[in-house]
């Protein structure tokens, strides 16, 4: 029997080097691939729809902030093919009026040429003080290589996004759910109310970590994502 493809899906203006430190850690006996489809689609149910069709077959899906909700937006449109969830510093919660209103200001700001000057005040809120200083030149370098029309996109694709809480009972498939504890921008509770709404899902809250899981704490990311293969089969 083929082995399921396991996908890493990006967070908002991310690219493959989010999941530097992964790509070469984990065991895994299909294929593995880092998805782009947040890059050249518009709602997240177009995303969804786009990597179900690129990537054929059973997979397993392991998505950071916006590739989590992606993640379970492709679990929703093919349960069926979904063979596992890792869903990492995400939330199932549509975004509130007062979220939309900042998303909708700083998208104002990034069609007017703003965008490194909004990065620079805003981009240490996704980490815990102890990584930020060191990880702050590599996540604006990511983020401006995405460029300042994939950002608005992705931010109104982001703001529209429905609720996906009630769906949540209904995954069948061996889950994780990661968060960092110092997370300023999917708080713990929103890890933690994806995990207990999903059958045996497993919680696991880092210390010292805020929103970039996968730079900050890479060595406990990869012992949970690798222990989650493992329970996949």
């Amino acid at each position: 029997m083929t082995a399921p493809t396991l996908v890493l899906l990006p967070g908002m203006a991310c690219d493959e080097s989010l999941w530097r430190h992964q790509l070469g850690a984990l065991a895994h006996d299909g294929p593995v691939v880092v998805a782009d489809v947040h890059q050249r689609a518009d709602s997240l149910p177009e995303m969804a729809a786009l990597l179900l069709a690129e990537q054929p077959g059973a997979l397993l899906l392991a998505g950071a902030s916006l590739g989590g909700m992606l993640a379970l937006h492709a679990w929703s449109q093919a349960p069926q093919r979904v063979r596992g969830l890792a869903i990492l510093g995400s939330t199932a919660r549509p975004d509130t009026p007062e979220l939309v209103t900042l998303r909708t200001q700083a998208c104002a700001m990034f069609a007017q040429g703003r965008m490194e000057e909004l990065l620079r005040v805003n981009a240490m809120f996704a980490f815990d003080p102890a990584h930020g200083p060191r990880l702050l030149a590599d996540y604006l370098a990511m983020v401006m290589r995405g460029g300042a029309p994939a950002l608005i996109r992705q931010n109104q694709a982001v703001m529209v996004r429905p609720d996906l809480r009630p769906l949540l009972p209904g995954v069948a498939c061996p889950t994780l759910v990661v968060g960092g504890e110092s997370d300023q921008l999917t708080p713990p509770e929103c890890s933690r109310e994806i995990a207990a709404a999903i059958p045996g899902a497993q919680l696991a809250l880092l210390p010292q970590c805020g929103h970039m899981l996968t730079w900050e704490q890479p060595q406990a990311v990869n012992a949970l994502l690798a222990d989650w293969l493992r329970r996949c089969g």
